[in-house]
């Protein structure tokens, strides 16, 4: 035989959670696409940088304000029905998209045209609050707890390579068919996403989730993260990694004056960690890691930090290639460690909840780090501010190793 099912990690001989990974791949691409997409056609329409920026506001705003009732809304709800719902809707606003490509053309309607993209992409970050917790939601109900470590990186394995592929195809796309055709093309994406979600089996709300009153519930999902040591120190790294140690954000800034490597040698840095990344997150899928997880997921951090450092003081470009290439290797291994730890550790009955305040520490650090990076940036150089940032992330996961025993002694 040329092909021996038998090698095929468990978890993947499992028919519904290949229809859930297929789903998630398809949607998140056709998101990614979004996003370069987006960028490219407010730039081209208002040639003004900072309208790029309104972007992330327009959707991080209501993504962050919803998530905190989103995660109610996912534990009294049926989640298949609820994630159909959500792919559902996300079509029928990029659908909305299509309007302004017909109307931009006119110099008189391109007023009209950014106000309705600004719109559409509001109401997204809407939608965003509930399809980033639901997916991981659904997978405790549909793998084994035996399996579900390897099941939790094979998601974030999917989410990845779903986003690198995303922002590359939908750049190349542009070029090659314009803003209509790409939009199409993310049409037909989230179509197929919404054909994997259908072979998923219904996972009714838990019935005691029904009696509680909305504000009660809210509460007990944020009292439980912060009751439950280990999950939120995992939260705490995850937040302040990303909020001090965003050199990526000043990646073109050192490609451009402190490295002097153009436009190819920004690509190849602004890849790095991607790569990094996908590369561990792979290889974890394949091999998990079988015991001192909290331990290791410390240490990566630390590394990570580390390697911020010492990206902020080379001036040599392979070695800061090769550090942000090291980077993402450790955040790869700290993202699969981390998203397992807040799956083992919730109970289904709130999992909504937590995943959706989980969903807000990253959405709001990943936001806010780029804006910490432009601040500091600004206020004290940019080397010295890469520096602090990686020397800020070294110092908070000392303080938690020291202060955080159940995240320092975790196993699962």
């Amino acid at each position: 035989m040329f092909f021996d099912s038998q090698k095929i990690p468990v978890v993947l001989r499992n028919k519904e959670f290949r229809h859930l990974l297929g789903g998630r791949f398809c949607v998140m691409t056709g998101f990614r696409m979004l996003s370069s997409l987006l960028g490219w056609w407010v730039f081209f329409l208002t040639k003004d940088p900072l309208a790029i920026g309104f972007i992330g506001l327009a959707e991080v705003i209501p993504a962050v304000s919803t998530s905190i009732f989103s995660g109610y809304l996912i534990d009294i709800n049926e989640k298949k029905k609820l994630l159909l719902q959500i792919t559902v809707a996300y079509f029928i606003l990029i659908a909305a998209l299509l309007v302004p490509t017909f109307t931009a053309e006119d110099i008189s309607q391109k007023s009209i045209s950014l106000f309705m993209i600004y719109g559409i992409i509001f109401l997204t970050g809407i939608c965003r609050a509930f399809i980033g917790p639901v997916i991981p939601t659904m997978i405790p109900k549909i793998v084994s707890l035996e399996n579900l470590p390897r099941a939790v990186t094979f998601n974030q394995a999917t989410f990845l390579i779903a986003s690198v592929l995303g922002h590359a195809i939908g750049g190349l796309l542009i070029g090659e068919i314009g803003i209509r055709g790409t939009l199409y093309c993310i049409l037909i994406l989230l179509s197929l996403g919404f054909l994997n979600f259908l072979f998923l089996k219904p996972q009714p709300a838990f019935k005691q989730n029904l009696e509680q009153k909305p504000l009660a519930a809210i509460r007990e999902g944020f009292a439980f993260i912060f009751k439950t040591k280990a999950i939120s120190g995992a939260l705490m790294l995850d937040m302040f990694a990303v909020f001090f140690g965003g050199a990526v954000a000043m990646v073109p800034v050192f490609a451009t004056d402190i490295l002097m490597v153009g436009p190819r040698g920004f690509g190849l840095l602004n890849a790095a960690s991607d790569i990094g990344a996908m590369a561990s997150i792979g290889l974890l899928a394949w091999q998990p890691i079988k015991q001192h997880q909290g331990k290791i997921l410390l240490l990566a951090v630390e590394g990570f930090g580390l390697c911020i450092i010492a990206f902020g003081i080379s001036n040599i470009f392979m070695f800061s290639f090769l550090l942000l290439l090291i980077s993402g290797v450790l955040d790869g291994i700290s993202v699969v460690i981390r998203g397992t730890i807040v799956q083992l550790k919730t109970p289904d009955e709130i999992r909504g909840r937590v995943m959706s305040a989980n969903s807000v520490f990253i959405m709001s650090s990943n936001e806010m780090g780029q804006f910490e990076s432009g601040i500091a940036a600004k206020v004290m150089g940019v080397v010295p501010s890469v520096v602090f940032g990686g020397l800020m992330t070294v110092m908070v996961t000392k303080y938690l190793h020291t202060k955080n025993k159940e995240l320092r002694k975790m196993n699962y």
